[in-house]
């Protein structure tokens, strides 16, 4: 089992950047891959990227290719999402999530465990 917290969200204008960060408690975070899903007010939950367990495989939607970056440190049990370039649409609550996966794998749904939430706000 893990336990996530999320971190980072905040306000920013439109072109800024934020760095969101999910810390991880247990020691078997290398035996789960990571996702960041995202949820805007009266839409369903997104995934927008996912890493592998040893962070060798990522996956972005295409709404976010190109502006966000996921990554992960294994000895210190985190993840985060460098989110560069933002528009108002990316205005959500951002959760990171964890899935038990095989190694190689960036699953885009079934995720085990999740994140409280932080909060990303884009003004124009």
């Amino acid at each position: 089992q893990v336990q996530l917290v999320d971190s980072g969200g905040g306000l920013v204008q439109a072109g800024g950047s934020l760095r969101l960060s999910c810390a991880a408690s247990g020691r078997t975070f290398s035996s789960y891959a990571m996702g960041w899903f995202r949820q805007a007010p009266g839409k369903g939950r997104e995934l927008i990227a996912a890493i592998s367990r040893s962070g060798g495989s990522t996956y972005y939607a295409d709404s976010v290719k190109g502006r966000f970056t996921i990554s992960r440190d294994n000895a210190k049990n985190t993840v985060d999402l460098q989110m560069n370039s933002l528009k108002p649409e990316d205005t959500a609550v951002y959760y990171c999530a964890a899935k038990q996966t095989p190694p190689y794998s960036t699953p885009l749904r079934g995720y085990d465990y999740w994140g409280q939430g932080t909060q990303v706000t884009v003004s124009s």
